[in-house]
């Protein structure tokens, strides 16, 4: 006899709408959860007195998007800043040229022009590309179809590069062709003045939810399954695995039978980004005041490429900025101090003395961390997009996956992890979660427990 209908591993954002839409649905339903919080990569630190979002930041796209409706429905509020896709241009930027130099308007107008150029170029380089052809063996190509200048070229491949680095967490070469397919924004992006984990707490309000229980086993058997932690056993006729990819590829959480091969070896194919994020909080703002961004192209922009405004969120002069790919792996081995350094030092080598020393920061190590080993997925060379769905499973009708490495639409996201976790559901119930009434739901709920 089992003791749940279901044990939800993880609670992420996956997790928690999965194992609140079955709750809902009368399930009795369990969440085992390896760390002492709830929200996975969605993280946001409160402790300087405003939040700052260490892991996801983002809806891309909030047209036609269930999850920002699902935010909207809730009240929670968002601004817009559209430039999470890694834009060329389109919004108010700053560039600098290789040398550090700022660019006027005509330059960064004909950089624009470049990528858009080159773009449409990669687009049908893609279309003809080869199995096991890499985004870096597309991109060459496109570039040496382009016509531009040599100096030029060289910018618009690092920014190719940055690209990939920042959208996947990997090296350009290590991204299989058709890695960025699923890259299209609908609609404007948004950002969180509140913090992004309070979607996934108002999920979770009221669930059956056991923290800093990690889950290193899982057994199956017809009609039941077992999750083994360091605090017991716990035994349900379904499991729903929300756990990162990169917790999958390094074997923490072992499979009693094995996983079987449409499953085991998606996990081996689909690779595993890093991508950090660096705040940095300075005593004044040296930079223009209706800039978005502000990027450096060549080589002043070889590390620290790319410097995102967020003071309208802590309320305080503060730039963002990423270290992905093999860059954020080398990052994140250093100490604090030596990474504020080295960003600092590509700060100035852009604005000079004006760039002060920063008041605060804060450093994330997203590779480093055992209950994710990496940021989020993408389609490594010899993977498809097909795999982000065939992960899904089910297993012997017991064994269900979630997460954002599982929605092979809109892979890396908290969207397509949101979605991934309805379709969960969906499969457990044998019918679709009515998503407006899932809101709705934990309108009520909280409106009972403020009445209570």
């Amino acid at each position: 006899m089992t003791g749940y209908d279901t044990i939800v591993i993880g609670a992420g954002i996956a997790g928690v709408s999965c194992a609140r839409m079955l709750a809902d649905a009368g399930q009795r339903v369990l969440v085992l959860e390896a760390r002492d919080r709830v929200g996975g990569r969605m993280h946001t630190d409160r402790s300087a007195g405003f939040p700052v979002d260490l892991g996801a930041s983002w809806i891309h796209g909030i047209e036609g998007s269930a999850l920002f409706e699902l935010v909207r429905t809730l009240g929670i509020p968002t601004r817009e800043f559209t430039v999470g896709s890694f834009q060329a241009g389109g919004r108010p930027m700053e560039h600098f040229a290789g040398d550090g130099s700022p660019m006027d308007d005509a330059a960064s107008a004909q950089w624009t022009a470049d990528v858009e150029h080159v773009d449409r170029l990669l687009l049908d380089e893609i279309a003809r590309s080869s199995p096991g052809d890499t985004y870096l063996d597309v991109t060459e190509r496109a570039l040496d179809r382009s016509g531009l200048a040599p100096e030029r070229i060289d910018e618009v491949r690092e920014y190719f590069r940055h690209r990939v680095e920042e959208q996947c967490g990997a090296w350009i070469g290590d991204l299989d062709a058709h890695g960025l397919d699923e890259d299209a924004i609908d609609g404007d992006e948004v950002i969180f003045p509140r913090g992004y984990d309070e979607l996934p707490h108002r999920i979770a309000a009221g669930l059956d939810i056991r923290l800093e229980h990690p889950v290193t086993m899982i057994s199956r058997s017809p009609g039941a399954v077992a999750a083994t932690t360091d605090r017991g056993v716990f035994r349900a006729a379904r499991a729903v695995v929300t756990v990162p990819l990169g917790v999958l590829k390094a074997g923490d959480v072992r499979f009693e039978p094995a996983l079987p091969a449409e499953v085991s070896e998606p996990i081996a194919r689909l690779g595993m980004g890093v991508f950090n994020k660096v705040y940095l909080e300075f005593p004044e703002r040296f930079w223009g005041e209706r800039s978005y961004v502000l990027r450096a192209l060549g080589e002043a922009g070889a590390d620290w490429h790319s410097w995102y405004d967020v003071s309208a969120i802590s309320g305080r002069p503060m730039l963002l900025t990423f270290a992905a790919g093999p860059f954020g792996i080398r990052m994140q081995a250093q100490s604090d101090e030596a990474v504020v350094a080295s960003a600092l030092r590509a700060l100035r080598q852009l604005y000079g003395p004006a760039v002060g020393d920063p008041v605060a920061h804060r450093v994330t190590r997203w590779g480093d961390d055992p209950f994710s080993r990496g940021s989020y997925s993408h389609v490594a060379v010899g993977a498809s997009h097909r795999d982000h769905d065939a992960l899904a499973g089910p297993v012997d009708g017991v064994l269900h996956f979630a997460g954002e490495a599982t929605w092979g639409a809109e892979p890396a996201t908290v969207g397509g992890a949101y979605l991934s976790g309805h379709r969960a559901a969906e499969r457990i119930l044998g019918r679709s979660p009515d998503l407006a009434a899932f809101a709705r739901a934990i309108l009520t709920r909280e409106a009972g427990i403020q009445g209570s």
